[in-house]
């Protein structure tokens, strides 16, 4: 895909709104676009994080893993939503696994691109971390409601 149409499809993504257009093109520099089939594997627990995705269309869940019960989903996301925020926290690893529930596409957003990018703008990786903290805030508030859950049908 060209690099114009990446940029208009990361102007359209609501995690990017408001973002300067020099930022859209240097996060175009690190995008490609993806598709997941159903039940593929996105991403898995203790791997590096080596992207981030911004779903365009489909459905993710994201799960952990809890000994003695499988795989608990955690949170499923959809169009218009951000997958990983690991890529910014040493020591790069996933923290959950994902899989797509259906065929999902998305723009997939090279890690080590953009830390790169964001070390020689600090600007640029000042807005991702604005837009990042939220999504980490919403993650952890899941993974607690969901560990309340474990923890009440055990006890």
């Amino acid at each position: 895909m060209e690099t114009e149409s990446l940029v208009r499809l990361l102007r359209e993504h609501p995690f990017l709104q408001g973002l300067s257009e020099e930022h859209l093109q240097t996060l175009a520099s690190c995008a490609a676009n993806v598709r997941f089939e159903a039940g593929q594997w996105v991403l898995r627990e203790g791997e590096e994080a080596r992207r981030f995705y911004l779903l365009r269309s489909g459905r993710i869940a994201i799960e952990v893993y809890v000994p003695g019960r499988g795989p608990v989903p955690m949170q499923t996301i959809g169009e218009g939503e951000v997958l990983g925020w690991s890529w910014l926290v040493l020591p790069y690893r996933w923290h959950f696994d994902a899989r797509a529930m259906q065929l999902t596409r998305a723009i997939s957003l090279d890690a080590e691109c953009l830390r790169a990018r964001s070390e020689q703008d600090h600007e640029l990786g000042y807005e991702l971390l604005k837009r990042f903290v939220p999504v980490i805030l919403q993650r952890l508030q899941a993974a607690r409601l969901q560990l309340l859950d474990v923890y009440r049908a055990n006890g």
